[in-house]
């Protein structure tokens, strides 16, 4: 224990000798926590929260038309305004001023009235509900509303406008059938007046159950996101310092004054394991108070970590000992700096990648799904999520921090056997 002591300690001193190394340490993962909330908060709110410019062209200034101008305004979705020619709106969209136009066809409603009053007609007369039934239906064309779209445009924000559209339409078109069966049987009042004889409501409704906790709703949010996933890449980042680290001890002649000692390779790595260990938890606590205090201030959804505390620093105990088993192993197998920091680096970016932290998981291609399973990002990433989302006990998260811890032992291993078969030659 004296010599774990003293190398823990020499680690330490090392460590404090370069403030600007220990700054960086902590100030540029909080810098990337607050950049990437910022840009990625808008994603995570709802589509009220924020309005779709929209250029509308209406050239069928008809029933239809406006229906869907009032659709489009009650959903408080969309910011619109009104534009004479679709060539100035497909000009205005395309050149990146504007994000969306919507283009209404002429004699949009009188085709749609048509087309369904003749379907009807023919459904009656089957029937025999319709005497004067015409022996030649007329043909209507088909008519069609134009979207134009941004090319910048994002693929998510494409399909959601148009699933809304389509939406509209079918709403449309299931009212307009209503009036028009209701218009044949004659169901009428004394006055002219329709009376409702069909019920337009939707009957299939769907409602989403989110995960409660105390009879509270747990809503997912920009900063339970971004918090364990970012503070993740910062503790797996520590890789790049201490494989340097390692480096430069061998590079320096420090290493081989130490084996003069009585001192085992396995406690000259315990040593650095407890220092890095300890930066990665520091790193994840500032994390935490970002989330918890500097959120809220900049707009920025705060962190819920009320009864979650104990599990999620055992989640970030266990990445960190991932990390560093990592790290001590690169730092063993590398000659020089040159090898260590570009790889180490390239190592942590690609893990992230294929972990869940940059793209989720689900998007992936088959092949990068069953890559991540073998990423410890990932294995940390889905610990912190269970704790912040899922609201879990500590059983279930039992398997990924043993796989955490499993890879740490299997790195220092196979870190330790390296150099003995290094010094053997």
């Amino acid at each position: 224990m004296h010599k774990l002591w003293a190398s823990t300690y020499k680690e330490f001193l090392l460590l404090t000798r370069d403030w600007g190394g220990v700054a960086i340490l902590f100030i540029m993962p909080i810098l990337l926590l607050l950049v990437i909330t910022s840009v990625q908060d808008g994603t995570f709110k709802t589509i009220g929260d924020y309005k779709i410019p929209v250029l509308l062209v209406d050239n069928d200034n008809g029933e239809v038309s406006a229906t869907i101008i009032e659709i489009l305004a009650e959903t408080n979705s969309f910011d619109i305004s009104h534009s004479d020619a679709e060539e100035k709106a497909k000009e205005a969209v395309f050149s990146g001023k504007e994000q969306l136009a919507i283009v209404i066809p002429k004699n949009l409603s009188v085709s749609l009235q048509k087309k369904v009053d003749q379907n009807v007609s023919g459904i009656l007369a089957k029937f025999g509900l319709e005497e004067n039934s015409l022996a030649v239906s007329e043909s209507i064309p088909q008519k069609e509303i134009r979207l134009y779209f941004d090319p910048a445009s994002q693929m998510s924000l494409r399909s959601s406008v148009k699933n809304g559209i389509d939406k509209i339409i079918s709403t449309i078109e299931v009212r307009s059938i209503y009036k028009a069966f209701q218009s044949e049987l004659g169901e009428e009042d004394v006055f002219g007046d329709e009376e409702s004889i069909f019920d337009t409501e939707s009957f299939i409704s769907f409602q989403e159950i989110l995960p409660t906790k105390n009879n509270k709703e747990i809503i997912p949010n920009s900063a339970q996101h971004n918090v364990p996933a970012w503070a993740l890449f910062a503790i797996f980042f520590i890789i790049v310092p201490l494989s340097i680290n390692l480096v430069k001890e061998k590079n320096q002649g420090t290493f081989v004054r130490l084996q003069t000692n009585p001192v085992s390779y396995a406690t000259v790595l315990g040593g650095k394991s407890i220092v890095y260990l300890g930066v990665c938890l520091i790193q994840f606590s500032l994390m935490l108070l970002v989330g918890l205090y500097l959120f809220p201030l900049l707009g920025l959804p705060k962190i819920d970590v009320s009864g979650k505390l104990p599990m999620l620093y055992t989640v970030a105990l266990f990445s960190g000992l991932a990390a560093i088993g990592l790290g001590l192993l690169l730092g063993t197998i590398a000659r020089t700096q040159e090898q260590s920091a570009p790889f180490g680096a390239i190592l942590v970016v690609i893990m992230a990648a294929i972990g869940g932290v940059w793209v989720p998981v689900f998007v992936m291609p088959e092949l990068m799904q069953l890559l991540s399973k073998i990423s410890p990002m990932n294995w940390g990433l889905e610990a912190f999520y269970d704790v912040f989302l899922r609201n879990v006990d500590f059983v279930k998260i039992l398997p990924k921090i043993s796989l955490l811890l499993l890879f740490f032992i299997l790195t220092l291993f196979i870190a330790i056997i390296y150099n003995r078969n290094q010094n053997a030659v």
